[in-house]
């Protein structure tokens, strides 16, 4: 029986090497860069909505509070006129803005929140999808090509952010001890 299993196992793990090499990974890697890549954009669209939706909510905000002021002004104005029916009326008016202030309010609160989730998910999507990019250019570096050794110079001229950030804090020190 163990004989048997272990026959299996070995049938199995050929198998498994077989397919490995049909599947082509550096095929495979490229297609999951590519899905990466518009899984990315799709996010990076969906923020940009939010974001969008979250400035109209801001300025309906203004607006509702604009109005509530201008009503309060109003309502001064018939109290001081004496003019109660049409005082009740700004009054109704003022307790549907303020309604609806509250209701944007809210939903500025839940669009801003997010926005938040939606960047934390693209800063992740960004480090995978960078991740994914390096594998695809250690599978393309070929050490056989004449290419490679220009792919290394144009990696030097390659400047990271946080190489800029150091030499910036350098800079900045340099010239606050002179």
């Amino acid at each position: 029986m163990a004989l048997i299993t272990r026959i299996t196992r070995l049938f199995r793990a050929d198998l498994h090497a077989v397919l490995d090499h049909i599947e082509e990974p550096d095929i495979l890697l490229r297609q999951a860069l590519r899905e990466m890549e518009a899984s990315f954009t799709g996010s990076e669209q969906q923020l940009n909505l939010l974001q969008h939706e979250a400035v109209q909510l801001e300025n309906r905000t203004q607006d509702f509070e604009q109005a509530l002021q201008d009503m309060d002004d109003e309502l001064d104005i018939c109290f001081f006129s004496e003019q109660n029916d049409l005082a009740r009326a700004l009054v109704r008016r003022k307790l549907e803005s303020k309604r609806h202030l509250k209701q944007t309010a809210e939903k500025l609160t839940t669009t801003r929140q997010n926005c938040s989730i939606v960047e934390q998910k693209l800063s992740e999507q960004r480090a995978q999808l960078e991740n994914i990019r390096q594998k695809v250019e250690l599978l393309n570096d070929d050490p056989a090509s004449s290419g490679r050794e220009n792919s290394w110079q144009a990696r030097e001229f390659l400047i990271r952010d946080d190489e800029v950030e150091i030499a910036f804090l350098k800079e900045k020190q340099k010239r606050s001890h002179s």
